[in-house]
């Protein structure tokens, strides 16, 4: 697994994939937070906290994400190269895991860098320090658990077509449904004695953010990851 999580890893900063996902996710949420005047600009909101950051992020990483995934098995398929990399000493669960960890990573340190928001909203507050500390660690964590499953989802996604656009597309369209999807039906009213909404990942991001870290949420999100892993694993070893 390590050695397909090294090879995923160095694939992303031999090409532009790597620096372009950390370059475009930091620069338009940095545009966003700090220049563009709107709703999200932190500076126009007239009080210090980070939860435009938190509101904006999931959507970009619905975008983001497929796009760092869509080539992992899609190009693998199209070239030919699968049956290479199955003839290997490696289980089906060894190349799904290492593909999925090396996303993973690049994703993680597309988020590194936004530590220094939380530095500089530390200097605006009024007093200095004037933080709830608790909610911004717990969105981290919703934004890591919702960046593992929307990885899971781009895995899935990209053994379903051996092009990267199609791959790319329906890894959007499927992270956007588990995403929003269940809350837009809950709007509706069709099932008012049910929980719709809980069924979405929205909805545990949202409880995660407030600082409280719930095991049902962390089993949800790990739930979702294992499934869509776990499909991924079938849909390789089909091919």
């Amino acid at each position: 697994m390590f050695a397909i999580l090294k090879k995923e890893f160095n694939s992303f900063f031999t090409s532009p994939i790597g620096y372009l996902v950390i370059s475009v996710f930091l620069i338009v949420n940095g545009l966003f937070l700090w220049v563009f005047k709107g709703e999200f600009n932190i500076l126009n909101a007239g009080f210090a906290d980070l939860n435009s950051f938190f509101f904006i992020a999931p959507w970009f990483f619905i975008f983001l994400i497929p796009a760092i995934t869509m080539r992992s098995f899609s190009d693998e398929i199209r070239t030919g190269t699968i049956e290479i990399l199955k003839t290997k000493p490696l289980t089906d669960w060894q190349i799904v895991m290492g593909k999925y960890f090396s996303a993973l990573v690049l994703i993680i340190l597309a988020l590194i860098p936004t530590l220094t928001y939380v530095f500089t909203i530390y200097k605006l507050g009024n007093p200095t320090g004037n933080l709830d500390m608790g909610s911004i660690v717990g969105s981290y964590f919703g934004l890591l658990f919702l960046a593992g499953t929307f990885t899971s989802i781009g895995l899935f996604t990209s053994t379903l077509s051996n092009n990267q656009i199609v791959a790319f597309i329906l890894g959007v369209l499927l992270s956007f449904v588990m995403f929003w999807g269940f809350n837009a039906v809950a709007d509706l009213e069709l099932f008012p004695k049910m929980n719709i909404e809980g069924l979405g990942m929205k909805y545990h991001y949202k409880s995660i953010s407030r600082g409280v870290i719930d095991t049902r949420d962390l089993i949800y999100f790990l739930s979702v990851s294992f499934f869509f892993l776990f499909i991924t694993k079938i849909n390789l070893n089909h091919k």
